[in-house]
């Protein structure tokens, strides 16, 4: 026999209704007040992330000990050494035998070595005198930036004009240089945007993952399912008081960058936020789609940090540069959002408004936005399995 609904009840369930939305809101606002983990991993977090990835990661690559084998003190030999002593990318030792700079370099106590053969003097007036360049490998990347700056150092000594020291070669070409977005060649100008992807990605992901999986668990969603409540309302209710602790973990993180490491933001503040909160709007949906599948705090947090923190942090370009990717991992890299928020963030902050780079990424996000929330909608149903 198939029971009867009262028509009341079901005019009072036939849509979402603003006050039902609203006392959702408020309740969801207060058991944040009440939480502290969720202030914490809202507020306190992103700040030590930040603090601690920017004073802790760097690219930059400075006081690089250097052994300098002077086997002939001569004046211009001496000119170049001097060169690498005033350089704020080398600390300098002296030697004056190569096995010295050899022993050094085993005992890692240097990390490269510039030798100057005993007839650098006569050799550079003939023509053309060999130095020999001895760089640590086991790290490449330090290891090409290091080879990098000797190669600059000794070329800026050889380009000085005949007046400045003696024996240095006549140079007839000057290079003028300039480093665009990035004046200073500041890593922490590439960094601190990406870490404020990855923050926001733990926050939002991880915040609404665990409060929602952990009703489930607790059960507490049972007493909303009796109700003419739809999921929609439940959704949003879920949403609104995290999305606003999101966006004031963003201002923090955003202003630490800027005072603290003074990264320039050279693009709108309002588009900003507005990215921002797009973002974080599908971190927050990712994380309500998480928790609505597995019903599981430990499992849905282990499933956030998988699928979106470490995407966040090595397919997105914050630190590896996929344009050098293989082209299946760009491929892959493109179904996580956040490859478009760094894409966007990195033109805000060093280049401005670009909306030929802002458009298409937002695009990308809006669509990510939209499938996440659907299919959340779809997994929490007014039903107990």
């Amino acid at each position: 026999m198939t029971p009867q609904i009262d028509d009341r009840s079901a005019r009072d369930d036939s849509g979402m209704r603003l006050g039902r939305i609203r006392s959702l809101i408020r309740k969801e606002s207060l058991q944040v007040i009440r939480d502290p983990s969720s202030i914490a991993i809202a507020l306190v977090l992103p700040v030590f992330l930040i603090l601690l990835f920017g004073y802790a990661l760097s690219l930059d690559v400075k006081e690089v000990p250097l052994a300098l084998v002077l086997e002939n003190p001569t004046p211009t030999a001496t000119a170049v050494a001097g060169a690498f002593k005033l350089s704020n990318y080398f600390k300098v030792t002296m030697v004056s035998t190569m096995q010295e700079a050899i022993t050094r370099m085993d005992d890692r106590s240097i990390d490269g070595i510039v030798r100057l053969a005993y007839d650098f003097d006569r050799a550079l007036s003939s023509g053309g005198a060999p130095i020999q360049v001895i760089v640590r490998g086991v790290d490449a990347n330090r290891g090409r930036f290091i080879e990098g700056y000797i190669q600059a150092t000794l070329g800026g000594f050889m380009l000085q004009p005949a007046g400045g020291q003696a024996g240095a070669a006549t140079g007839t070409v000057r290079i003028q240089s300039r480093m665009w977005f990035n004046e200073a060649v500041d890593s922490h100008y590439f960094l601190v945007p990406g870490l404020v992807v990855l923050i926001m990605t733990l926050t939002g992901g991880l915040l609404t993952a665990l409060v929602m999986a952990r009703e489930w668990e607790l059960g507490t969603l049972e007493a909303l399912f009796v109700t003419p409540v739809h999921a929609g309302e439940i959704l949003i209710g879920k949403t609104v008081p995290y999305f606003f602790l999101g966006l004031v973990g963003l201002m923090l993180t955003a202003s630490a960058g800027k005072f603290l490491f003074h990264v320039p933001l050279r693009g709108s503040v309002f588009i900003l936020i507005a990215v921002s909160g797009l973002y974080l709007l599908v971190a927050l949906g990712f994380g309500l789609f998480i928790s609505s599948t597995t019903r599981n705090q430990f499992v849905a947090g282990q499933i956030v940090l998988m699928a979106a923190f470490l995407p966040a942090l090595f397919l997105s370009g914050f630190i590896f540069d996929l344009a050098s990717a293989p082209r299946a991992i760009r491929f892959v890299s493109c179904l996580f959002p956040a490859r478009y928020f760094v894409s966007v963030l990195q033109t805000i902050f060093l280049a401005g408004d670009v909306w030929s780079v802002i458009i298409p990424n937002c695009i990308a996000l809006t669509a990510m936005f939209l499938v996440f929330f659907s299919l959340t909608l779809l997994k929490t149903r007014k039903r107990l399995k």
